[in-house]
């Protein structure tokens, strides 16, 4: 059984409320959907600064609560049946606080069927294929002569927002009801802005995206947790 309060990785990020839900993360697409959550919900948490650099994801301390060494990963000290449990993998953890707070994921089961399925388009589809479109147009990547790479994130970088587009049109909300599945695809739409492509995918083209967009960012939790952990 997960011993919260004496689990490796609080050698390097001790906790000072070991009571309240540990999250160990850095502010990128994927870490702020679990920040975003847990300030949409109301649940008592502890914000640690985990950074991408290997010092920190590949220390001995994160590996025992994530061997996959990604951030974001939590502790709840109150897990299911009272017993704590370390969780890892950001639609992973989003799935868990809505089951734990039975908020953001339907009315019924159905809905619940509805919003896992987007959450599963935006970690099979949007998340890698728009981290490989910023690896290639913003980072190592852009160095590589032969275009086709950058051509094929670009192309389905598109395809993916027409899919959003379509799925927007006349609903505020991607599962028709405000969900995790919003709290997973809307950062990862507000990364296109950081990799500097939203010229290249003819993002004012996809006007019920951009509006979508700009109603998530309204979110006052969103506005937190989009900070959280604060980077410096």
């Amino acid at each position: 059984m997960l011993d919260n309060t004496s689990h490796p990785i609080m050698n390097r990020w001790p906790a000072q409320f070991p009571d309240r839900i540990q999250l160990y993360s850095f502010p990128t697409p994927n870490g702020v959907k679990v920040s975003i959550m847990l300030e949409e919900t109301g649940l008592p948490y502890e914000a640690h600064k985990v950074t991408l650099s290997d010092s920190d994801v590949k220390s001995t301390e994160f590996l025992s609560l994530n061997p996959n060494n990604k951030i974001p990963a939590i502790i709840d000290p109150n897990g299911p049946d009272g017993e704590p449990l370390g969780l890892f993998e950001s639609g992973a953890i989003l799935l868990y606080l809505a089951e734990k707070t039975g908020k953001f994921i339907g009315r019924n089961t159905g809905d619940k069927h509805r919003i896992t399925q987007w959450l599963m388009f935006q970690m099979s589809g949007v998340g890698p294929m728009f981290g490989q479109l910023g690896y290639f147009h913003k980072f190592a990547g852009r160095e590589i002569e032969d275009p086709r790479p950058r051509e094929r994130y670009v192309n389905e970088a598109k395809r993916l927002l027409n899919v959003l587009n379509q799925q927007l049109d006349g609903q505020d909300w991607i599962a028709g009801e405000y969900s995790i599945a919003d709290i997973a695809i809307a950062p990862w739409l507000r990364g296109l802005e950081y990799y500097g492509t939203k010229e290249v995918v003819g993002w004012d083209s996809y006007a019920n995206v951009v509006a979508y967009l700009d109603r998530f960012l309204q979110r006052p939790a969103v506005q937190k947790g989009l900070k959280t952990p604060a980077r410096d």
